[in-house]
């Protein structure tokens, strides 16, 4: 059965925390153990993103789950689209899609006419083996 949440954020430092707690929380609730630091640090990045470059208000941070594979989605108002560095060893920042890109089982993004994008993030995931409602033996 397909499984979703979203919450939105404002546009400001402390989101970034907020979000990731709002992910931590639903992969609790849905018992998903095997793929939610990597998932979490992934929303972590778009998230931090979405505050560094969107154009104006706040991000919305949209988790479903569906036949074990795990979408995060992270809509935003800002132009352009966003693509994998290739930072220097001397940089301070610019890996963010890069670690998305090594962790994930898939990213892109969908541009949003007539502005703003989602991010989007995936993850094969076990899900719970036993059916909701049914107790194990």
């Amino acid at each position: 059965m397909p499984r979703s949440a979203a919450q939105r954020f404002p546009r400001v430092d402390g989101a970034v925390p907020e979000a990731r707690s709002f992910l931590g929380g639903v992969l609790e609730e849905w018992e998903i153990t095997d793929r939610s630091d990597d998932a979490v640090l992934c929303l972590s990045e778009l998230a931090t993103n979405a505050v560094r470059h969107a154009a104006r208000g706040g991000f919305a941070v949209e988790v479903s789950l569906d036949e074990g594979r795990l979408r995060i989605e992270v809509h935003d108002t800002g132009a352009g689209e966003p693509h994998v560095g290739q930072p220097s060893r001397d940089d301070t920042d610019g890996r963010g899609l890069l670690i998305v890109s090594s962790l994930a089982d898939g990213w892109g993004v969908t541009p949003h006419a007539p502005c703003g994008k989602t991010v989007w993030t995936e993850f094969k995931t076990d899900e719970s083996k036993t059916p909701i409602g049914v107790i194990p033996c």
